[in-house]
């Protein structure tokens, strides 16, 4: 049985996983190039090639040219998905509200009653008609 030394095993896990940051950084890369407005087709598709065909250089080179503009492009997407998810949830409470028992749905109404009250606009029987006239 041949020894593998401690040594061995721990160059063998570096090069695993820098080869695995690589591949992540390859897929990050294409992600990029396909999504980006700002190449036409064969700006896409020369960028495809050398990342390709020169895996390693090819990588490397786009981060370098392209790496600020792809931190942007990340940026802004990210943007443009949490606009989609407050519109999204907006449009769902706005349904539910629809949906809510009458006496949820003055909630607003009552806080902007009791604020007016509190700070002398109307009067205790002002307030009081206003609830009573917005409860029922």
């Amino acid at each position: 049985m041949d020894k593998y030394p401690l040594l061995d095993l721990f160059w063998t896990m570096l090069w695993f996983f820098l080869w695995i940051m690589w591949l992540f950084l390859l897929f990050k890369v294409i992600a990029d190039i396909l999504r980006s407005d700002d190449l036409g087709g064969w700006g896409k598709a020369g960028w495809l090639i050398v990342a390709l065909l020169l895996p390693y250089v090819g990588v490397l080179v786009y981060v370098i040219v392209r790496g600020k503009s792809m931190g942007k492009r990340d940026v802004k997407e990210a943007q443009d998905r949490e606009a989609a998810f407050k519109a999204y949830v907006r449009e769902a409470a706005g349904a539910s509200e629809a949906h809510a028992p009458k006496e949820g749905k003055h909630v607003d109404d009552l806080t902007k009653l009791a604020e007016l009250k509190d700070r002398g606009a109307i009067t205790d029987e002002e307030y009081q008609r206003a609830k009573t006239k917005l409860l029922v």
